[in-house]
């Protein structure tokens, strides 16, 4: 058992991990990192592995990892065997579903987290997405809002470096930029057609960060440096453990991932940041006498409200511009293609079709003969609201490799979501066709619609015929990778698991920073809105620390 009792403890290294150990080291406190799997180097990132892809349907990549002991992660819509490292077994760390309502669960256990494996793409939430109910009269407000966020943005954005414009647009706000972001030909012609068309709808570039060429996080780099921060990889928690007597966190029971021992990390505070699933499925299982239902589940909230956004895939062609054209706006990287695209925002309010959805894709970006139509490709998030039968459970039955029960997720969409999905639909390929473009597929849960020359029709017959059996599994809740919410903050204990600084109501020593904090889902991504939230929360805790306040 261990006998050092550090200041503070984190759980997680992505997102959010990363900027709270950055955060807590810079304040001169002594941090303990948890990472469940192993650390991550050069090794990682060879070149070798960026290969050209066999076709345009990589079948054989996602068999070849399925038989692997990745089925459920070789559905990512994205998926390719150059990144398969970067994503758990499923078969060592499996999870459950209901029958009728499968949820794709996309993870990553390394040093980073998904952070090796994400889009890239930073983009700022709005008023619309944290006073929803106060604007709309769904869903629920956040107990924060978009001012209270903006220092925070501001300095994620600038200590990251992102690429990006100021672009005006009012439902999607500009944020510092420190290079400029390209359109390809094909992008700028899309966008002067889009715009004339439908003046309340706007054509952007990605606000993205380029890939780090350290490889590992700057925030966790920089932490380490400071000679404050200890790193334990392939450390697995088994549950957060904590005082009999005033239920505040202690620290955590940990299994190494490779030996098996068991051991306890202790530290005044702790900082859950799992990402959302797995965080709340700690808290579930810190049940103790205090916290029968779970740690900081008084309320009856924890596990409670669980969200993704609804996810809709679209490819096609766009006969106005031809051919294609690399973007150069960030350096090339040996490893990682080049990042860019255009980005849809929600519409403005005078435009008949706005809904709470946005558009990321890209024209005039995947290589094609010269004279050829530039190709299309849009993945479509749109909003999905928070309801209490939406839910992350423990399933005794199931345990994974460390013994450990296993979540159960169940996240279906109402009608509200089945009325908004097909809207997001209609309107993406009203607005493809309106311009000239022509889909060959848009999917999503409700299924799959080709049109014209059908899905892929390049390929071979086997190939399209795969890609038809397996759509549905892979464009099933979960494809958007913005699972939010079961540990949601508030104004009141009653109703929330945090309060409006990520605190737990019932163990006010600890924090919960990824997005399980969220009580909505949003349109857009999540990794700004978490980074920006777990600076907020984590300066605040330390304030309350060091006041004696905890």
């Amino acid at each position: 058992m261990s006998q050092i009792v550090y200041d503070a403890l984190v759980i997680g290294s992505g997102a959010a991990g990363s900027f709270a150990v950055k955060e807590l080291t810079a304040q001169g406190l002594s941090v303990l990192l948890l990472e469940a799997g192993p650390a991550v180097g050069p090794k990682d990132f060879d070149p070798a592995r960026k290969k050209a892809p066999a076709g345009s349907i990589n079948i054989w990549e996602r068999a070849r990892a399925t038989v692997k002991g990745q089925p459920i992660q070789a559905r990512a819509a994205f998926f390719s065997e150059r990144f398969s490292h970067f994503f758990v077994n499923d078969r060592k760390n499996p999870y459950t579903t209901p029958r009728e309502a499968p949820f794709l669960w996309i993870r990553g256990r390394q040093g980073g987290g998904r952070l090796h494996s994400f889009g890239r793409v930073l983009l700022r939430w709005t008023d619309e997405d944290f006073k929803i109910r106060s604007r709309t009269g769904k869903g629920v407000d956040w107990p924060i809002s978009y001012d209270d966020l903006v220092p925070f943005y501001d300095e994620v954005e600038s200590y990251l470096g992102l690429y990006g414009n100021k672009d005006n647009v009012p439902t999607l706000p500009d944020g510092v930029y420190a290079r400029p972001a390209s359109l390809t030909p094909a992008e700028q012609v899309f966008k002067q057609a889009v715009e004339s068309r439908w003046p309340d709808r706007h054509v952007v570039s990605w606000r993205y960060i380029a890939p780090d060429a350290e490889r590992m996080p700057r925030p966790l780099r920089e932490a380490q440096a400071t000679d404050r921060l200890t790193v334990r990889y392939n450390a697995v928690v088994r549950r957060i453990t904590t005082d009999a007597q005033t239920g505040r966190a202690t620290g955590a029971e940990l299994i190494d991932r490779n030996t098996g021992k068991t051991s306890i990390a202790r530290a005044a505070m702790v900082v859950l940041s799992a990402s959302p699933i797995e965080s709340v499925r700690l808290l579930l299982n810190s049940a103790s006498a205090k916290h029968p239902g779970g740690l900081g589940n008084s309320s009856g909230a924890l596990g409670r409200y669980f969200m993704d956004q609804l996810p809709c895939l679209a490819f096609g062609s766009f006969p106005g511009a031809k051919g294609w054209a690399p973007d150069e706006s960030a350096p090339a990287d040996p490893f990682y293609n080049p990042s860019g695209g255009i980005f849809i925002p929600r519409f403005g309010d005078a435009d008949i079709a706005r809904g709470d959805f946005n558009y990321q894709g890209s024209a005039g970006r995947a290589p094609v003969a010269e004279e050829a139509d530039a190709r299309l490709a849009f993945f479509g998030f749109g909003r999905m609201l928070p309801y209490a039968d939406n839910r992350i459970t423990l399933d005794a039955r199931r345990k994974d490799a460390w013994n450990i029960a296993v979540p159960h997720i169940r996240c279906v969409m109402h009608e509200e979501e089945q009325a908004l999905l097909r809207l997001q639909e209609e309107t993406l390929i009203e607005m493809i066709e309106e311009v000239g473009g022509s889909l060959e597929f848009i999917g999503s849960p409700t299924g799959l619609k080709e049109m014209g020359k059908g899905a892929f029709p390049e390929a071979g017959a086997f190939s399209r015929f795969m890609f038809r059996k397996w759509f549905r599994k892979t464009m099933c809740m979960g494809a958007a990778i913005h699972e939010t919410g079961g540990a949601r903050m508030g104004e009141t204990p009653k109703t929330s698991v945090l309060n409006p600084y990520n605190q737990l109501w019932d163990a006010p020593n600890l924090i919960v920073t990824d997005a399980s904090a969220f009580p909505g889902s949003g349109i857009a991504g999540t990794t700004l809105t978490v980074m920006a939230l777990t600076i907020r929360a984590c300066r605040n805790l330390v304030d309350h620390y060091r006041a004696g306040q905890l």
